[in-house]
């Protein structure tokens, strides 16, 4: 089901690039950063919650697509997208600003950080793909409720709680102090 998703090997990441000497100030937009994926964190325990809930029975399709769509993060992806190239892609409003501005002003950093920057971009288009394949596969499995449905959308659940943690503490890891340090944000 998920051959044709191009996963990206965290050990292929470029390093993150220290930077000694940061106040308190050039720390903060690293934090804040960490905070709005705190959020996307949550999100992320609410839609495994949804697949249980699926896999249970008594709750239609209509309604935990419904649900599911009013997730803040999804429904950032569906109110703000834009095109990405060759595939579609529905992108939320903080991807979007962040591969828009921060990171090519990231990238403008030097080479290492313009190494970081598109791999955070290529994480992006996978983290995209699964985000979308969940969301039809928890209506798949709401109306009609069994265990084949149930791995398959676990399957994907399990692929996007994967990338989009692992995501989420790179891109901390990686630009969440150079936001500040370089006045990016």
């Amino acid at each position: 089901m998920l051959l044709d998703i191009g996963f990206l090997d965290d050990a292929t990441r470029p390093r993150p690039i220290r930077l000694e000497g940061l106040t308190e100030a050039q720390r903060a937009p690293g934090l804040h950063l960490k905070e709005v994926h705190d959020h996307l964190r949550g999100n992320m325990l609410t839609l495994g919650r949804l697949i249980e809930r699926a896999a249970a029975g008594g709750q239609n399709a209509a309604a935990l697509t419904a649900e599911a769509a009013n997730l803040a993060m999804v429904a950032n992806y569906r109110r703000f997208g834009v095109l990405c190239g060759e595939h579609c892609q529905i992108v939320n409003m903080h991807h979007s600003i962040e591969d828009a501005a921060i990171f090519p002003a990231i990238a403008a950093q030097g080479p290492g950080f313009k190494a970081i920057a598109d791999r955070l971009r290529a994480e992006h288009v996978v983290v995209h793909q699964l985000l979308e394949r969940l969301i039809d596969a928890l209506g798949e499995l709401a109306d009609e409720p069994g265990a084949q449905k149930f791995a398959a959308t676990l399957e994907i659940y399990r692929a996007l709680e994967r990338v989009l943690l692992s995501h989420l503490g790179y891109e901390e890891e990686a630009i969440g102090d150079a936001l500040g340090a370089f006045d990016i944000f």
